[in-house]
Formats: C-alpha cells, sequence, structure tokens
C-alpha cells in the first residue's frame, strides 16, 4: 500500500463511523434472536432509520424501556457504514396515558406505521418528530379525542410528506367556495358541484360541509403552534376523518393493519 492510499484509510473509516446524539421516539420493534431487536426509530437528525439494540429485551436491561412502542428517548447511536445500532438512551417520555388504554394505543400504532411508511429517510426529520410528539402529547393528556387527532394527524403528515393537496379554489372554475363542494381523493383537489360533473362518474368524490372544508385547509396552512386550535361537531369530525383516511390509502396506495385494528375496537366499544 502507498503511502498516500495509507492516509486515506483513517479518514474512510473517520467518515463512515461514528456516533450520533439525537432524540426520536421508537415507531416499531422487531425481535431478533433471543434478547435482540431491531428498533424503527423516527429522529430529529435523520428522520426514519432502523437500528440494532443488542440484549433490549432481556429482563434486565437499562434500555428496555427506551426500545418500546412510542417511548420518547435521546439516543446514543453508533453508525458503521450506514448500519445503526444502540449505545444507550436517556428516556424522556412513556406516554402512560396512551399505554394504559386500549383505542388511544391502537390509534398511537397506526401514526407510527403511517409515519415510518412516508416520513424521510436519512435526512432531516425535526418537524415529523415534532408533529407525531405533540399529537401524542394531546391524546396522552386527554385534551383532544381520537376522532380529532386521526384527521389532523393524518393529514398534515402527508401534507408535510409531499401529499400536500390543493384546497385553494375549485379545481374547474376556481371558485373559493360553493353552495356544495367535493374533495377528489385520487386527484387531491376540490371541486364545485357543476364542475364535479366533468370528472368521471366512477372516481371517489367526497361532498364537504363548508365547516370541514375549513378545517381541513386549517390543517393544511396553519402554523404548528395553531394546528390543533379548531373545533368540529361530532358528525363533521365523522366526515372529515372519512375523507382523510381514503385520502391516506389512495396516495400512499395501501392499507394498514394497525388502522384495522383501530377500527376493530372502535367498533367494540361502540357496541358495548
Amino acid at each position: 500500500m502507498s503511502r498516500q492510499s495509507s492516509r486515506l484509510v483513517p479518514q474512510l473509516q473517520q467518515e463512515t463511523t461514528v456516533h450520533i446524539t439525537t432524540d426520536g421516539i421508537v415507531l416499531r420493534e422487531r425481535a431478533m434472536h433471543d434478547h435482540d431487536s431491531i428498533l424503527t426509530l423516527l429522529t430529529c437528525e435523520r428522520g426514519i432509520i432502523s437500528a440494532y439494540a443488542r440484549g433490549v429485551r432481556k429482563p434486565r436491561s437499562t434500555l428496555r424501556a427506551s426500545a418500546e412502542l412510542i417511548s420518547c428517548s435521546c439516543f446514543v447511536l453508533f453508525c458503521n457504514k450506514g448500519n445503526y445500532s444502540l449505545d444507550k438512551a436517556d428516556l424522556t417520555q412513556l406516554f402512560m396515558g396512551v399505554r394504559g388504554d386500549v383505542e388511544k394505543l391502537s390509534l398511537a400504532s397506526y401514526f407510527c406505521q403511517l409515519t415510518a411508511e412516508i416520513a424521510p429517510h436519512e435526512e432531516q426529520g425535526g418537524e415529523y418528530l415534532s408533529l407525531l410528539k405533540n399529537t401524542l402529547y394531546l391524546l396522552d393528556q386527554d385534551k383532544r379525542s381520537c376522532a380529532f387527532l386521526k384527521p389532523v394527524y393524518e393529514l398534515r403528515l402527508l401534507t408535510m410528506a409531499g401529499y400536500m393537496p390543493n384546497l385553494v379554489a375549485c379545481a374547474g372554475c376556481a371558485c373559493y367556495e360553493s353552495e356544495q363542494m367535493f374533495f377528489l381523493p385520487q386527484t387531491s383537489v376540490i371541486v364545485c358541484k357543476d364542475c364535479v360533473q366533468k370528472y368521471p362518474a366512477d372516481q371517489l368524490r367526497m361532498p364537504l360541509t363548508r365547516g370541514v372544508l375549513t378545517a381541513m385547509r386549517h390543517i393544511l396552512y396553519a402554523d404548528h403552534q395553531k394546528l390543533f386550535a379548531f373545533t368540529l361537531s361530532e358528525p363533521s369530525l365523522k366526515r372529515l376523518g372519512d375523507i382523510t383516511e381514503n385520502y391516506v390509502m389512495m396516495q400512499t396506495e395501501k392499507r394498514y393493519d394497525t388502522l384495522d385494528f383501530y377500527h376493530q375496537i372502535m367498533a367494540y366499544h361502540q357496541a358495548t
């Protein structure tokens, strides 16, 4: 090996091997071997990453609580050529109010699965982390209902991830509001009752009340500090939830088992 190439070796090692300290939240834990796990993390510094957590499922592991779903921690990660392993973690939040309620936990699990699917990988994820933590806090403290938080999170998350619908005006005639407006989740636009006739009859069209359209615009355009600062009646929340859920599935082209489980839990509670 030449002197020049030998000088490059430490430099390459320095570039590919590094310790990272970042705030994050566990989106998924997958068991590996007897006591190890693969964690899917949403981190402030690097967005979505997978990290190997050795021995984390041992009964006396100091990392056990930090490796559980929706646990927030300051993680110290060892990165070697793009592969991450967990060195240590300082637990910051557990959301015990969510963990102790099956309805809340099922919704939180859906939030985590959806986030893992569409949030950026290996990029800055601070905005996504803030949205998820704020949403879970409101859920944990009973400051907002599941029916309220679900559509807000769905629509805001998709907007941040590049699936922002055009809600400014009718896609046909550019009117801001009319007596009846429709949302077309497949094409991500709103149209008035006259212009909707120009679209194929088999294309899903979802009627919008003025209150629901105003709420959707708020979710898209409001500052993050005011995101949850609106109210809707229960019937309007249900309609909003149907709209955002259809939008999620059409835009991501995927069904979510955690969402199906959440609906099963909700149906059971309503039946009893």
